[in-house]
């Protein structure tokens, strides 16, 4: 069965940072495009930055200042994002989503809080 389950989301100072995992069974990670997404409450879900099969990584409009970065650890077929300088409005459930021959896979998300 193939899977996505997103982790390490949390309460987090302003300035600081944080790395989110994002854990794919039943595929292959580095054989498909995969994204992070983020939702806040009352908007719509928004594409943060991707990776692809051939390794470019890929920033969303609103997403180009370097803040926000993807890698991936293909040995454990996991795929991280590194979130740095956070803000409060970078407080979201955020999402990762493997897009594999056309179908886009979900995880159920995890929560990011940037608060003092």
């Amino acid at each position: 069965q193939m899977q996505v389950v997103e982790s390490g989301g949390g309460l987090v100072q302003p300035g600081g940072s944080l790395r989110l995992s994002c854990a794919a069974s039943g595929f292959t990670a580095s054989d498909n495009l995969m994204q992070w997404f983020r939702q806040v409450p009352g908007k719509e879900r928004e594409p943060v930055v991707g990776l692809d099969a051939m390794d470019s990584m890929l920033h969303y409009r609103g997403f180009t200042g370097g803040r926000f970065t993807v890698s991936r650890d293909n040995a454990k077929n996991t795929v991280y994002l590194q979130m740095n300088s956070l803000k409060p409005e970078d407080t979201a459930v955020y999402y990762c989503s493997a897009n594999i021959r056309g179908i886009t896979l979900w995880g159920k998300g995890t929560p990011v809080t940037v608060s003092s």
